[in-house]
Order: C-alpha cells, then structure tokens, then sequence
C-alpha cells in the first residue's frame, strides 16, 4: 500500500556550514571590528546562542545567519527565537531552537484535517510523524498539498515515500 511520513527535519549538516559562514562574515565585516558580537553552537545540539553588544548588533547578527540559512536551504520556519536576554559582560543574548520533530497537538491537527478531507487514506501518528497510507497516489499527493497549504507552523517534509 503506497505511504509517505510527514516530518519536521533540519539538517544539521547545513546548520553547521550556515554558521561556520557566518562566524566568517562577522570576523570581515568592517562594523564587526573590535566586537564581541559572537554565534554559538554545539553540533549534536539543535540550539544557537547569538551575543552581541547591544540590539542593533544582535539584530544585525541574526540577519546575517538567517540569509547564510537560507542560502544553505534551512528553512527559516523550522526556527524559534527567545527574546533577547541582558548577559555578562554588558552583552545581549538570543537563543534559537531548530525544530526537529512535530509536537502532538500539531500531530493531531493533521490527522484531523486529513480524516476532513474524506478520502480513502488514514493517517497514523508515530511519535514525532505522521505517516498516511492509502491505495490511491492521488489521494496522497491531496494530502501532501493540504499539508503544504495549512500554515500549521514549521516547514514539513514528505519523507519515506514508498509506491
């Protein structure tokens, strides 16, 4: 029977050059020069820490690793920003977390809208995806655009495709 999962995935590899290109940019930027303005991040870990000397520079740090992101093919939608923070040394601070997963209540949005729709497909929650099934690939693809459609939050894909 034809399947496909929905999920929530960023790929870290991409996230790690995003930010590697963007700690470049900050050393050679003239306005950059003497600052302290920082991108922090553990490779394993889905959380970005940006520091800078006040809000301009914090705003201008997040502006360059958003276009480094988007550059790489990281979608922008798959991000939450914290509010920025007061941290030592007279600096600001703004954490990022990477999604990577879809939460219950968005899974059974899906599953909800996907059992509106009325078509000969089901849709079964696993954990942190959705997987939906059915015998007709036409169905599946109504499914795929109604997901892509829905603003539900972050940035989905359609993985696990099997015919």
């Amino acid at each position: 029977m034809p399947s496909f999962d929905i999920v929530v995935q960023t790929d870290l590899q991409e996230v790690d050059n995003a930010v590697n290109q963007a700690r470049k940019e900050l050393g050679q930027r003239y306005d950059f020069r003497g600052s302290k303005s920082r991108i922090e991040w553990e490779k394993g870990g889905g959380e970005l820490t940006l520091f800078g000397e006040d809000d301009y520079r914090l705003g201008a740090v997040l502006d360059i690793l958003q276009s480094k992101l988007i550059k790489r093919g990281v979608s922008i939608k798959n991000l939450t920003l914290e509010k920025a923070q007061d941290a030592a040394d007279s600096m600001r601070r703004q954490r990022m977390t990477l999604a990577q997963g879809i939460d219950t209540a968005t899974c059974k949005e899906i599953a909800k809208r996907v059992k509106q729709m009325k078509l000969k497909v089901q849709a079964h929650i696993q954990s942190d995806q959705v997987r939906i099934s059915g015998k007709k690939r036409d169905d599946l693809q109504a499914v795929m655009a109604m997901v892509r459609e829905a603003e539900l939050g972050p940035e989905f894909r359609f993985v696990n495709r099997r015919d």
